[in-house]
């Protein structure tokens, strides 16, 4: 879901670094508000975890690859800003170290991964596990596989849209329109990372429940919960 740099036209880089630049100061700001000296050793090891797993790249039959991000579990466990902060830190070092996903499309693959994803998992995975109405741990590994599926897959649209568009507004740059870029980028989410992001995503929270449920009672960076 990296995107590299030359993909995307210039006018889309600087929109999509517009829109993040405001999302980072809120991130920030909930951070020195919220974060605590419980969260901040958890929030680094999450975010570790996030880079180790971003790095894996499966390839799929359509000449994409897929891989799994990890901002779902984040914003479970420290909320979406904190996934925010932790995805965006992964990215950057991803980027300038490791040529994996573009600087100058930094602000697209924040997006799309570090918010997008994150904000998507975190309230999908709560209003089912509110739907099911039960605090056994089966119940909140069901919650967090279903909002860590629809997190990537989101994500992953919106990077397709992202890839797609280009074509229309930037010539020379990505080639391949809307018809092209969402089924390549569905396939490979639909199939192969959203299932497997939800397995790992889910039973990782559902250990937690049974076995460390402080760690899921942590504050949560949100704007809006305690």
């Amino acid at each position: 879901m990296h995107i590299p740099d030359g993909y995307l036209g210039p006018a889309t880089c600087i929109v999509m670094y517009a829109i993040m630049v405001p999302i980072w100061w809120l991130a920030a700001k909930t951070a020195r508000e919220k974060l605590g000296d419980r969260s901040v050793p958890v929030l680094a090891m999450l975010t570790a975890i996030s880079f180790l797993v971003m790095m894996f790249n499966w390839p799929v039959p359509n000449g994409t690859t897929a891989h799994m991000v990890g901002g779902t579990l984040i914003a479970i466990v420290l909320g979406p800003w904190a996934a925010v902060i932790g995805i965006t830190i992964a990215l950057v070092i991803q980027a300038f170290f490791f040529g994996d996903g573009g600087i100058i499309a930094l602000g697209a693959n924040s997006f799309n991964m570090a918010f997008v994803l994150s904000f998507v998992g975190y309230y999908v995975y709560k209003g089912v596990f509110k739907t099911i109405k039960s605090r056994k741990p089966s119940a909140e590994t069901f919650a967090a596989g279903i909002g860590a599926y629809a997190g990537i897959n989101v994500a992953a649209l919106a990077a397709a849209v992202e890839f797609g568009i280009q074509p229309y507004i930037s010539q020379g740059y990505c080639p391949y329109g809307l018809d092209t870029a969402i089924p390549a980028m569905a396939f490979a989410h639909l199939i192969v990372a959203g299932p497997v992001a939800a397995a790992v995503t889910g039973l990782v929270v559902g250990y937690m429940r049974k076995n460390r449920p402080d760690l899921l009672n942590l504050e949560k960076l949100t704007l809006s919960e305690g």
